[in-house]
């Protein structure tokens, strides 16, 4: 039943969220419709120019962290959702921590291993309507990246037996 509970949650979050995204209008929208539409963003990020990214998460429930950005005239230049391979093949061993916290969006989960002095960060998506999986960035005790993963949700519904 618990599973029954967070599969409905996690749809009605993608129906909120695809009806937010279809009201905004790039070059039309201002920051203060983007704000009353997703809220007080997680982060909010300089970006080149006087632009700025507010950046909105929805890990760990979801799979999308969006990245907005509002332009020097107050309005909505670009909506981004973030989570999908082609931005985790941005992530290269080296890369700063928080390049690719930029990059993607706060974690689901961040479990630091003590004895081998590395961090992982999981971020868990979807493509499409494909199974949901997790993206796994390890760092080192220099807050570089070291490596990359990626795999099933052991914690999806799918992979429970539960439904999808």
């Amino acid at each position: 039943m618990h599973w029954l509970g967070l599969a409905a949650m996690v749809l009605a979050l993608v129906a909120c969220d695809a009806q937010r995204v279809s009201e905004l209008e790039e070059g039309v929208s201002t920051e203060a419709d983007v704000r009353a539409r997703f809220g007080t963003p997680e982060n909010i990020w300089d970006a080149p120019g006087p632009s700025r990214i507010l950046e909105y998460n929805r890990n760990p429930a979801g799979y999308q962290n969006y990245m907005i950005t509002i332009g020097p005239d107050g309005k909505m230049s670009a909506l981004r959702q973030v989570l999908h391979p082609n931005n985790f093949a941005r992530v290269q061993p080296g890369m700063m921590m928080e390049d690719v916290r930029r990059l993607l969006g706060k974690p689901m989960k961040r479990t630091p291993y003590e004895l081998s002095r590395e961090e992982a960060w999981d971020w868990r998506y979807r493509e499409g309507t494909g199974p949901a999986m997790v993206f796994t960035v390890w760092f080192n005790r220099d807050l570089r990246v070291l490596r990359t993963s990626t795999g099933p949700d052991p914690e999806a519904p799918e992979q429970r037996g539960g439904p999808k």
